[in-house]
């Protein structure tokens, strides 16, 4: 079995695995680029397990020319500087786990560092070749887009309970909808719910918008409400909507998008919870308070822009399970070119102080109540 791509001959990726293969270490291609090449999907980043350990990554790379980058030395990891970073990690086994962070020992042994690895999809490497090194059956877990833990699923889990989350995020991104999730994997995370406590919100964040951003995350954020882990991650949130908003998003071609989704939701403290940024968060709540609001979509354009007038099209249709307006395109079309065609200086020889803002927003709400058509002379008058 061989998998190919631009990135498997990336030159520089290609010159330090044979410097490491040169100094007598083993360097295998692992984890995401191995499965999405193996899917056909794009790859992002390069990553590189070895049994190489830190200093000697660092000596060898040096040699080939390479700059080096100590990012996570600690845990065995040294970013190597090329045409794009590449990210080159000794062979690990976990010694001690508390739930969120590991102790791990350095090992020359493949299968030791894919055990400790969260899902057999993710154990999967490739020899600088291509050619597939499968220690824990992956290869056919991932042909059948079977999201699997690695070994006992309960204690994949204990050792960090992030996986929970990143089970439900991988089945959205790779799994087959149509055989639904594993029902062991879903048994140990209901089990191991109550360690989501342990888990910053910056963390559970980073995941929630991952999962939301995926193609499709509508089987999985369904499954994680019947598990009981939307509760805990997100009080009060409702994943009823989520499946019409996707069908919708779909229909007129519009790109996933996490933020928009995570507004159909809805719960408690969202943005502490899951800790948002600032543009984050203002963006969730003008999406959330615009499904119920009476702003029409003209007017939304106007104040907000297209893709926000768009966005609450989509989410008031999957909200009240209602067709999207057949003149969306156009009433949204009307609103952002339109422009007020008085100011607050029109108002000024009329008028002081607090007033005149009084007035311009009288003489703003005739004009949108007149679908954009007002004259400066009929608002003036």
């Amino acid at each position: 079995m061989k998998i190919d791509g631009d990135w498997r001959r990336d030159p520089d990726a290609q010159r330090l695995m044979a410097a490491l293969a040169d100094a007598g270490h083993s360097a295998l291609f692992v984890g995401g680029c191995v499965r999405n090449a193996t899917l056909g999907a794009p790859v992002a980043d390069i990553d590189i397990a070895t049994s190489a350990e830190p200093h000697q990554i660092i000596d060898v790379a040096k040699a080939a020319g390479f700059k080096t980058v100590p990012t996570g030395i600690d845990h065995g990891t040294v970013t190597v500087i090329g045409a794009q970073p590449l990210e080159v990690t000794t062979f690990r086994r976990d010694v001690d786990t508390d739930g969120r962070h590991a102790t791990v020992a350095f090992t020359d042994n493949v299968a030791d560092d894919a055990a400790r690895r969260d899902f057999t999809m993710n154990a999967l490497y490739a020899q600088a070749d291509g050619t597939i090194v499968d220690p824990l059956g992956g290869w056919d877990d991932l042909q059948a887009r079977r999201v699997r833990f690695v070994g006992d699923a309960g204690q994949r889990i204990a050792e960090d309970y992030l996986r929970i989350l990143r089970y439900f995020r991988f089945h959205a991104w790779y799994g087959d909808a149509s055989e639904g999730l594993d029902a062991e994997a879903l048994a140990a995370c209901a089990d191991g719910a109550e360690g989501l406590e342990r888990l910053s919100a910056e963390r559970v964040g980073r995941e929630m918008l991952k999962l939301l951003a995926a193609s499709d995350p509508a089987l999985s954020v369904a499954a994680m409400g019947q598990a009981g882990i939307l509760a805990r991650v997100l009080p009060g949130a409702d994943p009823a909507g989520l499946a019409p908003l996707v069908h919708l998003e779909e229909l007129i071609g519009v790109a996933p998008d996490g933020v928009r989704r995570l507004a159909i939701l809805g719960g408690e403290d969202v943005a502490d919870r899951l800790r948002l940024s600032r543009k984050e968060d203002a963006r969730r709540v003008l999406l959330r308070d615009g499904i119920g609001s009476e702003a029409g979509l003209a007017e939304l354009a106007w104040r907000h822009g297209t893709d926000t007038a768009r966005d609450i099209a989509l989410l008031r249709s999957a909200t009240f399970s209602a067709p999207l307006p057949a003149d969306m395109d156009a009433r949204i079309e009307a609103g952002a070119g339109a422009v007020l065609p008085v100011t607050g200086g029109d108002f000024a020889q009329t008028a002081k102080g607090a007033e005149i803002g009084r007035k311009l927003a009288e003489a703003e709400q005739r004009w949108i109540a007149s679908n954009f058509t007002a004259t400066r002379d009929e608002l003036l008058r």
